[in-house]
């Protein structure tokens, strides 16, 4: 095999490069991203909040938090872009509820309903209602959601 000091050229115009948008949060979207999922107390009565919170593979434990203050979890999105997240929420005088706190195609689906998190803070308002658990982003106003208590 011959070697030549010629000058070579490389064609990349079919070359695709995507870089991250302004608010993406870098590789938010992409299997394998990095997840901080964080909970804060706000329930309207003031109480400690009970969670019980696991995937499919994980089991996080049962977890007080008192009220007005945060706990969370860190993770990495499976490959296939499937991982969830499945919150038990109790507090006295507030009952039992429970919630999908990390749904791919709700909280990592660049093209979905709601912006994509890498940073997913969650605030447990009240037991009832269209304001039951809201998603805070940034600025803008929350994402709010009832309880998947009949799922």
């Amino acid at each position: 095999m011959a070697f030549s000091n010629k000058p070579h050229a490389l064609d990349v115009s079919d070359v695709v490069v995507e870089a991250p948008g302004p608010g993406s949060g870098g590789d938010s979207f992409f299997p394998l991203s990095k997840k901080h999922v964080i909970i804060h107390n706000v329930v309207k009565n003031r109480q400690t909040l009970n969670v019980h919170c696991k995937s499919g593979d994980d089991d996080l434990g049962l977890i007080h938090i008192p009220w007005n203050h945060y706990w969370g979890f860190r993770f990495r999105v499976n490959i296939w872009s499937t991982t969830k997240f499945r919150c038990h929420f109790t507090w006295q005088r507030g009952g039992s509820h429970h919630f999908v706190i990390f749904d791919p195609w709700r909280d990592d689906d660049e093209f979905g309903a709601y912006p994509t998190c890498d940073r997913c803070l969650w605030q447990v308002r009240r037991h009832d209602g269209d304001e039951a658990i809201c998603r805070i982003e940034g600025g803008s106003d929350p994402y709010c959601f009832k309880w998947d208590d009949n799922v």
